[in-house]
């Protein structure tokens, strides 16, 4: 078997833990301590994570949709393929390193998009820019972490906790949609969901072939007695 070769390291902000890049002949991975957080090989839940979203989005004139979490583009491109030419796509990325891959070692992957006219990278929380846009967003979509249970940063808690979802509410425009990508499903975090004001669907979908399900969750903003108490959340 091919060995694993290590190919970079980045510190996560605020933790002890780091980001490894790692490489097997032409298959990718970005893992922390032992734990794969993604693989080349295995993109299907994260482009379904904008599939799901996008194709709703298809009748807006200029649809304007925040990705949060970078990772291999597979999120990013699959929103490309859905939304028309006056979309626009911002993308938050926290580790520098992550976006230096996606332009190194891993641009083979990513193919071009970052340079699509639509694209805006920035490297920042996605929780600075979800809390700066009230009603700026057509849809947000959630590649943080292994989804709402934390692993690779604490401080991702605060987008999935009930005040984040309550800036995620707000941060939508009527109708708006926030799809959530977790590695397993979340009973507390789907009722978290509804009672902050979402009409929630869950779908699970396979990373690749006949491998693992992760779980999808678009849930699409709705206005009444829900959104009115998300309205106070801070």
């Amino acid at each position: 078997m091919i060995p694993w070769v290590h190919l970079d390291t980045s510190a996560i902000p605020g933790e002890t833990a780091s980001l490894r890049l790692m490489r097997r002949g032409d298959e990718f991975a970005i893992v922390v301590d032992s734990i794969e957080l993604m693989n080349s090989r295995r993109s299907g839940s994260e482009r379904a994570l904008a599939s799901l979203a996008c194709a709703r989005l298809r009748d807006r004139q200029a649809p304007r949709v925040l990705i949060g979490g970078l990772g291999m583009g597979f999120t990013l491109r699959a929103a490309l393929g859905e939304l028309g030419p006056g979309a626009e796509i911002v993308v938050a990325e926290l580790i520098p390193a992550v976006a230096a891959w996606a332009r190194g070692p891993l641009a083979h992957l990513f193919a071009g998009s970052l340079d699509d006219p639509r694209v805006a990278l920035h490297e920042t929380d996605v929780h600075h820019l979800i809390a700066a846009s009230p009603g700026g967003y057509d849809a947000i979509l959630l590649d943080v972490d292994n989804g709402p249970e934390g692993l690779v940063q604490r401080t991702n808690d605060r987008l999935y906790d009930v005040a984040g979802l309550g800036r995620a509410h707000r941060a939508l425009r009527p109708g708006g949609l926030l799809g959530v990508w977790s590695e397993s499903p979340d009973r507390k975090f789907k009722s978290r969901l509804q009672r902050g004001g979402f009409a929630v669907e869950e779908h699970k979908v396979r990373s690749a072939g006949s491998g693992g399900r992760h779980v999808v969750w678009i849930g699409e903003r709705t206005d009444g007695a829900a959104a009115g108490v998300g309205a106070g959340w801070r």
